[in-house]
C-alpha cells in the first residue's frame, strides 16, 4: 500500500496540517466552478492496484487507479463522464499521518474546482494506513510483522508490547475529530453533496481471533490474530459512529461482502500470488468482483437519495 517515495515527498511538501491546508485554500474555492458531481477520497481500497503497479520503476509512478476499482466501475453504473468525476484516492493514503492526507485530497479537488454546488457524492475512505494513539508507526507496518510471527503470535498482548497497534485507541471520537475539519469544509464547499465514509470489505470475520491469506492458493492461517482483527474491528466501528457524529452517511462494506472474506470458498480479497482469486492482486484488497459489489451498493446508495 506504497506510494513511491517521489509521491510521499510531494504530499509531505504540500501538507503541513489539516487546518493550515483547508484554511488557506477557502478563499480560491469559494470564487470555483460549480464542481462535479462525484468526489472521490480514499486510500488503496479506493484506488486499488496490482502489486506490480506498486513497483517505483525509477520515476514517479503516481496514484494508480486501475479499470476494476469500485469508483471507476461506479462513475460507469452512475453513467458519469469522467470529466465530472474526481479520484484524489492514492496508495498508502492516509487522514492525517502521512503522504497523500485527506487535507492534501481535498486540497487538490478545490484546486481543480471539482467541489461547489453541483457535487452530488463525496466518498472516504481512510484510516487503515495511519498511526493511532501516542504509537508513531502506520498499523499497517505493525500488523505484516506481527502476523507473520508464528513464535509469539499476534494476540491481543502483541499491542502492549509494541508489536501491533492499540485497538482501544481507535475509537469514534478519535476518528471524527482527526477527519472533522475537512468534513465541515466539504460541507460548506459542497453543500448539496452528500458525504459517504465508506468502510472496508470484510477480510476476516468480524469478533474473530484468527487471520487468513492464502499464498500461491495454499491457506495461511494466523491463529493468534487477535490484535490486528481488533484493529479492524474497532476502525470499522469508529468509521460509522463518527459518520453519525459529523452528519454524514456510512456504507457497511462489511455488510455487502459478509462471507467472502480472505479464505473463504468465494473471496473477494486477494491473496499472495494466488491464481484462486487474481495473481497480481494485492493481498487482502478487494478483487474486481469485490469492487464490482461495492460500486454497486454506493450505486443504489445514491440513487435512493
Amino acid at each position: 500500500m506504497k506510494s513511491s517515495a517521489r509521491l510521499r515527498l510531494l504530499a509531505a511538501s504540500t501538507v503541513c496540517g489539516t487546518a493550515a491546508v483547508l484554511a488557506a485554500m477557502a478563499p480560491a474555492t469559494a470564487a470555483g466552478t460549480g464542481g462535479k458531481t462525484l468526489v472521490v477520497l480514499g486510500d488503496s481500497y479506493s484506488a486499488n492496484a496490482g502489486i506490480l503497479d506498486l513497483i517505483d520503476k525509477g520515476g514517479d509512478t503516481g496514484c494508480k487507479h486501475v479499470p476494476t476499482s469500485w469508483p471507476t466501475q461506479l462513475t460507469q453504473g452512475l453513467g458519469l463522464s469522467p470529466d465530472d468525476v474526481e479520484d484524489n484516492s492514492c496508495q498508502g493514503a492516509t487522514i492525517d499521518t502521512s503522504g497523500w492526507t485527506l487535507a492534501y485530497q481535498v486540497k487538490r479537488a478545490m484546486s481543480d474546482g471539482a467541489l461547489g454546488p453541483d457535487t452530488r457524492t463525496v466518498t472516504i475512505q481512510l484510516g487503515m494506513n495511519d498511526a493511532w494513539g501516542t504509537d508513531s508507526k502506520v498499523a499497517l507496518s505493525h500488523a505484516v510483522s506481527c502476523l507473520t510471527d508464528l513464535i509469539d503470535g499476534c494476540g491481543p498482548e502483541a499491542a502492549a508490547q509494541g508489536r501491533a497497534p492499540d485497538p482501544e485507541t481507535i475509537t469514534p471520537q478519535a476518528y471524527a475529530d482527526r477527519v472533522r475539519q475537512a468534513v465541515v469544509y466539504l460541507h460548506y464547499y459542497a453543500p448539496n453533496a452528500h458525504i459517504i465514509f465508506v468502510g472496508y470489505p470484510e477480510i476476516h470475520s468480524p469478533g474473530g481471533d484468527s487471520a487468513c491469506t492464502t499464498v500461491l492458493g495454499v491457506e495461511v492461517v494466523q491463529p493468534r490474530a487477535g490484535a490486528i482483527t481488533a484493529f479492524l474491528d474497532h476502525l470499522d466501528t469508529a468509521q460509522r459512529a463518527a459518520a453519525a457524529m459529523l452528519d454524514a452517511d456510512f456504507l457497511d462494506a462489511r455488510a455487502v461482502t459478509a462471507g467472502h472474506g480472505a479464505c473463504t470458498p468465494n473471496p473477494w480479497v486477494d491473496g499472495v500470488f494466488d491464481p484462486t482469486t487474481e495473481l497480481l492482486g494485492f493481498p487482502w484488497h478487494p478483487t474486481a468482483q469485490g469492487d464490482r459489489i461495492l460500486a454497486a451498493a454506493l450505486q443504489d446508495r445514491i440513487s435512493r437519495r
